[in-house]
């Protein structure tokens, strides 16, 4: 069994590396003094462009994509360490690469079940980084950790499409550059209930879209992955041809798209936690108390060999579940890709608590990004299903295999 990355990756690697040193990190606080400067949680700071220009010139650019007509032609594997590395700064390198969620899933759906004339419309100014997008799944009337549950309603009426319900955490939709949104809803209700979904594509400006609030994580606008919105489709009409594959095959297709997600957050988590863990070193490193620095306490140690231990497991677990999905597919991969999501945001959380910790008021300020690094590894615990949905699909795959035949 060979560990080592191939050729490409490593070179990748050591190009990413060098743009977060020179590029991302001293960003990061001209990113947040813009935000803060213009009143608008939601702004799009100039700081953004310009890192966008910079990846793209040096390369970096749709890292994400393994169909080499669309994207850089990595396979998972290769870009399991790349997205790692992005993880470091969330909230600023994704997006400078194009890599960024939701846009991410939503070009691979449109990739793999768009028509001609959806990749040509909406593909490819996302592909180029000149729009955003967003995706509606979630509702706030029914429990959506079971996405049959969706109460939106998707209405054929001659050549169009009429849709009608509530959506919120809309991933994207509070972004300037947000034009498309991908709507998920019920065509069929008396379909069985993994058909009766359905997908359709809708413009931003389509009458009858309000856009009613932003929503806010733990105190965070999250306005880097293009913010959470609640929104309402009252009677919005679309041609027929904005509906994603055929009439009831949503489920499936919202299922394909959210498994590169699952394994993207988690490929990004890991590099929150050795974030973490590095800030946490240094802190604990120069910082005396009691006489002796807080890297002799033998807590302290604790935590930085527990957090050392944590990352290498669920890291091999992530780069297994890449390389099935690459030799085997998604579906050859779902347990494992359930098993990442359950662990490595636990892993990520954890770690990052231990560096608030360490760095005491600091941790939880402004002045280090180790905050906003745990409100997303505690709110991955719930995006793509929450730890619970996984634990339970997961302990019933494992019984089928035990169980005794009629």
């Amino acid at each position: 069994m060979d560990f080592a990355y191939d050729a490409r990756t490593v070179e990748l690697q050591g190009q990413l590396t060098a743009f977060l040193d020179e590029c991302v990190y001293p960003a990061e606080p001209v990113h947040a003094e813009q935000v803060e400067s213009t009143g608008d949680p939601w702004a799009r700071p100039a700081v953004m462009a310009e890192l966008k220009a910079e990846a793209r010139r040096r390369g970096l650019w749709n890292l994400f994509l393994p169909d080499a007509r669309y994207g850089a032609g990595l396979t998972n594997l290769q870009y399991a360490p790349l997205a790692e590395l992005t993880g470091r700064s969330p909230h600023l390198a994704p997006e400078a690469l194009n890599c960024a969620a939701p846009d991410t899933g939503n070009m691979e759906l449109l990739a793999e079940f768009g028509s001609d004339a959806q990749r040509d419309r909406w593909l490819k100014p996302l592909l180029e980084g000149e729009i955003r997008s967003a995706f509606c799944m979630t509702e706030p009337d029914v429990a959506s950790s079971d996405a049959t549950n969706i109460a939106t309603r998707i209405t054929r009426d001659g050549d169009d499409y009429v849709i009608n319900g509530r959506k919120w955490w809309s991933s994207g939709a509070m972004d300037p550059a947000c034009e498309i949104f991908i709507v998920m809803g019920k065509t069929d209700p008396t379909a069985d209930r993994h058909r009766q979904q359905s997908m359709v594509l809708v413009a931003r400006d389509t009458p009858g879209v309000t856009v009613r609030r932003g929503m806010r994580v733990f105190g965070y606008s999250d306005a880097s992955h293009g913010g959470h919105a609640e929104i309402d489709f009252t009677d919005v009409r679309v041609p027929a041809e904005n509906l994603i594959g055929a009439e009831g095959t949503g489920f499936a297709i919202a299922q394909a798209r959210l498994g590169p997600g699952r394994i993207h957050h988690c490929m990004r988590l890991i590099g929150m936690a050795e974030r973490a863990l590095e800030l946490l070193c240094r802190r604990v490193a120069e910082r005396v108390a009691f006489g002796r620095p807080l890297a002799e306490q033998g807590v302290v140690r604790e935590w930085i060999a527990e957090s050392r231990v944590r990352i290498e497991q669920a890291r091999l677990l992530v780069l297994k579940t890449a390389w099935l999905m690459d030799t085997v597919g998604n579906k050859g991969a779902h347990t494992e890709i359930q098993a990442i999501k359950i662990a490595t945001p636990a892993m990520a959380e954890w770690v990052i608590d231990k560096a608030i910790q360490g760095y005491g008021g600091a941790g939880v300020s402004q002045d280090t990004p180790l905050a906003a690094l745990w409100s997303a590894a505690r709110t991955l615990r719930l995006a793509d299903g929450p730890d619970e949905v996984h634990r339970s699909s997961l302990a019933k795959r494992e019984l089928r295999r035990w169980a005794t035949p009629a």
